[in-house]
C-alpha cells in the first residue's frame, strides 16, 4: 500500500436527509487535544441513525458520517490523553461530549447537558474505517465479547439499561418493540428475576418467539392486552399510539417509560387512563455512569447479543432492514 492510500479511510456519508449514504474515501482524521483516533472494527446500526437519515432529527451537521455504537482500537492519542494507549479497544457511544459546566452537568445529569455533542449527529460517527472521539467519553469493553457483538451494547444496551432503571423495582415489566434494545435489556431484567411481557408488531410471530426465547413469560402483538396488569412498561418502538395502550396495560401507580429519542405524536386519550398515579417518563441520552454500570452488569449476566452483520458499504441495506423491522436483534456494520 502506498503512502497516499494509507492516509485515506472509507466512510459512508450522509449529504441530505431522505437520501442514501454515499461511500467515499476521505483523509484519515487527526486527533486533537483530549481525543483519540480509533480504527473502527464494528459499528451498530441504531434506530436513532434512521431518525437522522430520515430527517426526524432535524439538526445534523452535514455532511455527516452516522453511527454511534462504535467499537475500535486506538491508533493515536492526541495531546493530553493519558487514560488510553495505542492498541486499547474502546467503545464510543451517542454522547460525544458535554460542557461540564451547566446546571445539569454539575449535578450528575450530563445526559441533559445544554451544550452537548453527539456522535454520528453533530460530529462524525462510526460508519467509517476511522473516527476521532473525546477520550473522556469512551468506554473500555468486556474482553469476552467480540467487536460485532459488543457494538450494540453502546446504545441499544445503554438506553435499555437507563429505561429499566426508570422502572425502579417493577416486577411485571412490559416491553413494546422487541428490537435491539429490548433483546438486550430483557436478558438483564430476566436475570434480575422480573416477569417480562413482550409486545411486537401485529403478525410478527418470529419476533414473539424470539422474545420468549430470551425469557419473556408472554409475547403478543402491540394491540393485545397482557394476561396481567403491568407494574411498568418500556416503549422502544417510536410509535406514540403505544403510550395510551401501555397506560391501559399498567396498574395504578405504574410507570410508562418512553425510551426513544424520537416518537410520533401521542394521540389524545381519556384522563382516566393516566389517573391512578400512573406516570409517563422519557429517557434522554445517557451518562458515563450509565455506561460503566451497564457494561459491568452485561459481563456479569452475561448479556448475549444477536446480530446480523453487514459490510460497511452495505450500510444503506442495513438501515433499510432496521427500518422495516426485518432484524431480530441488532444490525452491525463490519468496518474492517
Amino acid at each position: 500500500m502506498n503512502a497516499a492510500a494509507a492516509s485515506r479511510s472509507r466512510a459512508m456519508v450522509l449529504y441530505a436527509p431522505h437520501t442514501a449514504l454515499r461511500l467515499e474515501e476521505r483523509a484519515i482524521p487527526q486527533p486533537g487535544p483530549g481525543q483519540v483516533l480509533l480504527r473502527v472494527q464494528a459499528c451498530g446500526v441504531c434506530r436513532t441513525d434512521l431518525h437522522v437519515v430520515d430527517g426526524e432529527l432535524t439538526e445534523p451537521v452535514l455532511p455527516l458520517v452516522p453511527g454511534h455504537e462504535i467499537v475500535g482500537t486506538v491508533v493515536e492519542c492526541g495531546p493530553g490523553v493519558s487514560r488510553f494507549e495505542p492498541g486499547a479497544r474502546l467503545g464510543v457511544p451517542w454522547l460525544g461530549a458535554t460542557c461540564g459546566t451547566c446546571s445539569y452537568c454539575v449535578t450528575g445529569r450530563e445526559n441533559l447537558c445544554d451544550q452537548p455533542t453527539f456522535t454520528g449527529y453533530t460530529r462524525d460517527g462510526g460508519y467509517a474505517q476511522h473516527v476521532v472521539a473525546d477520550a473522556r467519553y469512551c468506554f473500555t469493553l468486556p474482553d469476552d465479547l467480540d467487536d460485532t457483538h459488543a457494538a450494540p451494547l453502546l446504545c441499544a444496551g445503554l438506553i435499555g439499561y437507563r429505561s429499566l432503571r426508570m422502572a425502579a423495582d417493577a416486577h411485571r415489566v412490559g416491553i413494546y418493540g422487541f428490537g435491539a434494545a429490548a433483546h438486550l435489556i430483557a436478558q438483564v431484567a430476566a436475570w434480575q428475576g422480573r416477569e417480562l411481557y413482550a409486545f411486537t408488531k401485529p403478525g410478527d410471530a418470529a419476533g414473539q418467539a424470539f422474545a420468549r426465547s430470551l425469557g419473556c413469560r408472554w409475547s403478543g402483538d402491540s394491540t393485545s392486552a397482557p394476561p396481567v396488569l403491568l407494574d411498568a412498561a418500556l416503549i422502544f418502538a417510536p410509535v406514540g399510539a403505544l403510550v395510551p395502550a401501555a397506560l391501559q396495560a399498567t396498574r395504578k401507580g405504574g410507570v410508562v417509560v418512553c425510551a426513544g429519542i424520537h416518537m410520533s405524536d401521542i394521540p389524545a386519550m381519556p384522563y382516566r387512563w393516566l389517573w391512578g398515579e400512573r406516570s409517563i417518563r422519557s429517557v434522554a441520552n445517557l451518562t458515563r455512569a450509565d455506561g460503566e454500570e451497564f457494561l459491568a452488569l452485561a459481563a456479569q449476566v452475561p448479556v448475549s447479543t444477536t446480530v446480523e452483520v453487514f459490510p460497511l458499504e452495505r450500510a444503506n441495506e442495513a438501515l433499510s432492514a432496521v427500518r422495516t423491522g426485518r432484524i431480530n436483534g441488532a444490525a452491525v456494520l463490519d468496518c474492517r
